[in-house]
């Protein structure tokens, strides 16, 4: 399972979508393709799928070129690009029947495919009648039918409800434990939360491709939010040669600036605990991805 980009470059008339993009990922995990809208994202996966060809450069598949060998290329690859439109007469099961007929695949597991997405009840209406997020849904079992080793998804859970992002976060979870799952995002949360590397492109160029362990270490946010279970007096805090600043939020919570990386995070807690103070969160103000991505980006959108 294997997925590798060399010099990849598209231009509309004369705009540079996608700008020498090149990298490779590998192995059953999720990678994560986050940046701004409009910084390239679904173009690179349109390339990857055959829907556009490439300016310059190319894209291999399990070793086959998709612009020159995109059947064996896609072969073993499942997807879901941009806005899913469907057939509004049909229901989810005669859509993926029709699927499975396309790509000559066996039909015996759309039932088990629409229940992973949370679709089973509506298996048997019509798709007309569905939201968007619902129609997200059988996008990405129409992805997932075949059971194939490549899933390439671009924002999985657009235009669901916080339950069903939580519910197909949770999925993707489960299936990167067997195959090799590339993700586009613009939510940093749902990068943090589920994938385990993460390349990040802004203006079609790439700016960083790193493990989600790394990025942690990286840019460790070294400002903590902690919560306490009983009211709290910040003069009688512990002293500690970590903590540069304490501020009062409320009387439950306070925020610590504290020179150093993690060691020193975690000699903080310490002191806390040990001086007998209940702790119920000690949490960084903000999460390193979104620390890496306000530092690489800088928070300028590509509307």
């Amino acid at each position: 399972m294997e997925i590798v980009v060399k010099s990849l470059s598209k231009k509309y008339s004369n705009f540079l979508a996608l700008d020498d993009v090149s990298f490779a990922i590998s192995g059953k995990k999720c990678v994560g393709y986050l940046g701004p809208n409009g910084a390239g994202k679904t173009t690179t996966l349109k390339l990857l799928t055959h829907l556009l060809f490439p300016t310059k450069g190319d894209a291999e598949i399990n070793g086959y070129s998709v612009t020159k060998e995109y059947t064996k290329a896609l072969k073993h690859v499942g997807a879901l690009v941009e806005n899913p439109n469907f057939y509004p007469y049909l229901t989810p099961r005669e859509l993926l029947s029709q699927i499975c007929h396309l790509r000559e695949i066996n039909k015996r597991d759309i039932d088990h495919v629409l229940e992973l997405v949370g679709m089973d009840e509506w298996k048997n209406k019509k798709v007309g009648k569905f939201s968007k997020g619902m129609k997200q849904r059988i996008a990405l079992a129409v992805a997932l039918i075949g059971n194939p080793d490549i899933l390439i998804l671009d924002e999985p859970t657009t235009g669901m409800d916080p339950q069903g992002m939580a519910e197909v976060r949770q999925l993707i979870k489960k299936l990167k434990k067997e195959h090799l799952i590339f993700m586009s995002s613009h939510l940093l949360s749902e990068v943090q939360d589920v994938c385990d590397e993460v390349i990040m492109l802004n203006r079609g160029k790439m700016l960083l491709h790193d493990k989600i362990t790394v990025i942690n270490r990286k840019f460790v946010d070294k400002v903590v939010i902690v919560e306490f279970a009983d009211t709290i007096d910040k003069a009688k805090f512990p002293e500690s040669r970590y903590i540069k600043e304490i501020e009062m939020i409320d009387e439950h919570r306070i925020r610590i600036s504290i020179s150093g990386g993690l060691d020193a995070q975690a000699e903080v807690l310490k002191s806390l605990i040990s001086a007998g103070y209940r702790v119920v969160s000690y949490k960084p103000e903000s999460i390193a991805i979104e620390r890496a991505y306000m530092k690489l980006i800088g928070g300028d959108g590509n509307e």
